[in-house]
């Protein structure tokens, strides 16, 4: 069965951007929508740390901002809770999670089904989790990079929309292949979220479908 995600839309499909950090990808999203090279707009960043640099980036593009931190609650069930709500609260066609370092309640990853995107520094699936490019390193990996993909309950397991390739050099630290993949993360994430937006996405049996046809991971 061919579940389709989207209907074609211009600059009417609404993301909503979830970060922790710099906001690196957010900047790059908010310039490619100011631009229309992204047929969206973003319609609220929320961050689950104060402090988030990426947070000054939205407000510098007059981007509405949600703080949901972690640490003001009892426990992880409040937190899922009140993020739930704030998602809610934007009405998003698409959840873009861009360095966002909280992993989704499973019941809002299932009521989004279809419509949350991730980016992960790996070529999944090898190395999902954390510390990918010491470990691509220390596994004498001759080829790393960045997959987006959709979020399912299972960590980094959901169905891959695009992957971004770079050579790993013997020169390499975890630092310099890190700059090399957010090189190719800031290529690969505006086009999915553009062909998410276009409506050209489905799914079916877990794999992804770009215009009715498999996609090529590599596009």
């Amino acid at each position: 069965m061919v579940q389709s995600l989207s209907k074609p839309q211009t600059n009417h499909c609404h993301l909503l951007v979830l970060i922790s950090g710099s906001g690196t990808n957010l900047q790059v999203i908010l310039e490619q929508c100011e631009n229309s090279m992204i047929p969206a707009q973003v319609c609220g960043v929320i961050s689950d740390e104060p402090q988030a640099k990426g947070l000054q980036r939205a407000k510098n593009a007059r981007i509405q901002t949600t703080v949901v931190d972690h640490r003001c609650f009892d426990d992880r069930q409040a937190f899922d809770h009140r993020l739930g709500e704030a998602i809610d609260c934007y009405r998003p066609d698409l959840v873009v999670l861009a360095g966002f370092m909280r992993i989704l309640d499973a019941k809002l990853v299932e009521r989004y089904y279809g419509r949350i995107l991730n980016i992960h520094p790996s070529l999944l699936p090898n190395y999902p989790g954390l510390n990918t490019h010491a470990r691509a390193i220390a596994s004498l990996a001759t080829e790393h990079g960045a997959s987006v993909h959709f979020v399912t309950p299972e960590l980094d397991a959901g169905p891959i929309v695009i992957q971004g390739r770079v050579p790993v050099l013997p020169s390499d630290t975890p630092e310099s292949l890190a700059q090399r993949v957010h090189q190719e993360e800031y290529r690969i994430y505006p086009k999915a979220i553009t062909w998410f937006a276009q409506g050209r996405l489905s799914i079916e049996a877990d794999r992804v479908l770009l215009d009715e046809r498999p996609v090529d991971l590599c596009a």
